[in-house]
Formats: C-alpha cells, sequence, structure tokens
C-alpha cells in the first residue's frame, strides 16, 4: 500500500496534493519522502469548531482543484475524508494519502491512454470494499467499480460536515453507517 500510494501521489504535480519527492527501500524498508506540511488536519479543524462560510468555501475550492487534477491524470482518491486534508498555516490546502487510490476505468469514448505502459495499474479486487464508511459513495459501500463520482460523493459529504457541523450518514455501527449511505 505504501508503494502504491507513493507512485499515485507521485504522478500528480498540483499545489494542493501532497509532494512526493522519493519512493525507496533501504535494508528492507520501504519507504516515501514528502514534503512536510505544518498545520492541522481538516478534523483537527472541524473539532476546533466550524469554519467560517468564507473559509469553508476556501477550503473547499481547494480540494475540489486538487481532484480535479487527480482525475485528469486519471486517478480516483477512493478515500476523501478530513483526516486526509491538511491545512497549512498559511491556509493552503493539502489532500493527502492516495493509499487506497487506484486508475480510474477507461470509458468507452475516451482518447486513447499514451502513457498506459509506463504507469502502473493500481487495482483491487471487484467486491472488495475498502474506505471510510461516513465518507464512501454507494458505489464504494457496494463494492462496485468507482470512478470520479465516488470522489465527488465523498467531497460533498465533507463539505456538508463543514457546513452542518455533523455528518449526514451515521450509525452506532459500521452496518449502519453503510446502511445510511445506501
Amino acid at each position: 500500500r505504501v508503494m502504491q500510494q507513493a507512485k499515485a501521489a507521485s504522478a500528480l504535480t498540483h499545489p494542493n496534493i501532497l509532494t512526493v519527492y522519493e519512493i525507496g527501500e533501504i535494508e528492507g524498508w520501504r519507504f516515501m519522502a514528502t514534503e512536510f506540511i505544518k498545520g492541522s488536519t481538516l478534523s483537527q479543524r472541524l473539532r476546533a469548531g466550524n469554519p467560517a462560510l468564507a473559509e469553508t468555501l476556501e477550503i473547499a475550492v481547494q480540494i475540489a482543484s486538487a481532484l480535479e487534477a487527480a482525475h485528469a491524470a486519471g486517478i480516483v482518491h477512493r478515500d476523501i475524508k478530513p483526516d486526509n486534508i491538511m491545512i497549512r498555516e498559511d491556509g493552503i490546502v493539502k489532500v493527502l494519502d492516495f493509499g487506497l487510490a487506484k486508475l480510474a476505468e477507461k470509458r468507452v469514448g475516451d482518447a486513447p491512454d499514451t502513457d498506459a505502459a509506463t504507469r502502473q495499474k493500481i487495482s483491487t479486487l471487484p467486491g472488495v470494499i475498502r474506505g471510510t464508511p461516513h465518507f464512501m459513495s454507494p458505489e464504494q459501500a457496494r463494492g462496485l467499480a468507482l470512478d470520479r463520482q465516488t470522489d465527488i460523493f465523498s467531497f460533498g459529504v465533507v463539505l456538508y460536515e463543514m457546513l452542518a457541523g455533523h455528518l449526514p450518514f451515521d450509525g452506532e455501527t459500521t452496518s449502519d453507517i453503510i446502511a445510511a449511505v445506501l
């Protein structure tokens, strides 16, 4: 997963996506060197209270910009949530943790992928549910094939939480949460 995350993130160059500098292995230990982000996660920010509307919109625009860049590169994050979003002290937002990321499936009518031979295919087994239940899209909760729409749904849940101060889907157990999402 670390190597998968590193390769997915390193393929992206965008001011709102964590920069990966190096991927390697030393004495059997794999590592990923990234930029240092001085700030806090969006989860930490939300625990301190809901941001004002202007700050919420600024954060949302930056998250959307990061997702647009990832989707343009054919990468679906699959785990957008406040814990995977950091806000630097200067207000710049960084999307992190591409550990569940995968290449989006090609659709009929898409232009040919000229980089396919040099890009590692990131895949998981069909029917396997991965992600954070509160932020999963219905298709993700069902273990179906995913595309950028799953990230857009999860982004909507994050935006809802920033605006409303609570999650739209909740329950006592993981099964209850997934049932609410569905």
